[in-house]
């Protein structure tokens, strides 16, 4: 069943398509081709089996990137935040990390370990851990002792302790860094594979630049939007919805 949320994000979707046809032909701009155009490009590259073959490389290396990044900052997070001296060895090294262009980054891990898949991964690792590693420890410093003193007083196990006091705590947070993680991990991968890849969207993305094929970049830009959008709906938000239950509406 269709609830409000859904249809005000479907009308707000529906009025960006009609606000871009109607820029469209009112102002015909050269390098903004109609809504009608992209799909039909959408539809030839999903045909020729470009854009599935594309889209699935990427989509591997965001996936894997993904999950590292958030082990990684979930770990050194969780450390930072709850022991105090962890945290004074590492803030000087995530400053810089957070600092650091990820341009250069990529750079780097591509000279030093060559145009394959682990310097890819790594590249977008490297870029994605520190930001996973701020949220998650302070994630960790507010949780709210009190509550842990009334499981310690009430003689709840470790466990239940851990996944019923100390963790629900922590699900703002973590659908915080996921929400961002994925938003920011597959910009970091197109970039990537635009300048060291074979395969993937970047690389396409890549190949319309060169060949001015703006129609292209839009095409396979609306495909991932749409990916996006589909693993928000059908995993992300029931998945929030139902850890998230014990919160006041």
């Amino acid at each position: 069943m269709i609830n409000g949320p859904m249809l005000i994000r479907g009308a707000s979707l529906v009025a960006a398509l009609v606000l871009w046809q109607a820029a469209v032909m009112i102002f015909e701009p050269d390098l903004l081709p109609a809504p009608t155009r992209v799909l039909a490009r959408l539809v030839q590259e999903f045909q020729s089996g470009q854009l599935p073959t594309h889209l699935a490389v990427t989509l591997s290396r965001v996936a894997t990137s993904f999950v590292l990044a958030m082990a990684l900052g979930l770990l050194l997070g969780a450390l930072m935040g709850r022991f105090p001296k962890v945290d004074a060895s590492l803030d000087g090294l995530l400053t810089v990390a957070l600092n650091l262009p990820a341009l250069v980054v990529i750079i780097l891990s591509l000279l030093w370990f060559g145009l394959n898949e682990f310097a890819i991964v790594l590249a977008v690792v490297l870029n994605k851990t520190p930001t996973m590693m701020v949220v998650f420890r302070e994630g960790v410093r507010a949780v709210d002792q009190s509550l842990m003193e009334v499981a310690r007083v009430h003689q709840l196990s470790r466990w239940r302790q851990f996944a019923g006091v100390w963790l629900p705590q922590l699900y703002p947070y973590f659908l915080a860094a996921t929400r961002s993680g994925l938003a920011l991990v597959w910009k970091i991968v197109l970039v990537v594979e635009l300048l060291g890849a074979s395969q993937g969207m970047g690389f396409k993305l890549g190949e319309f630049f060169q060949f001015f094929e703006i129609d292209g970049v839009l095409a396979y830009a609306c495909a991932f939007i749409v990916f996006i959008m589909l693993l928000e709906a059908l995993i992300i938000r029931p998945w929030e919805a139902r850890v998230m239950r014990w919160r006041a509406p």
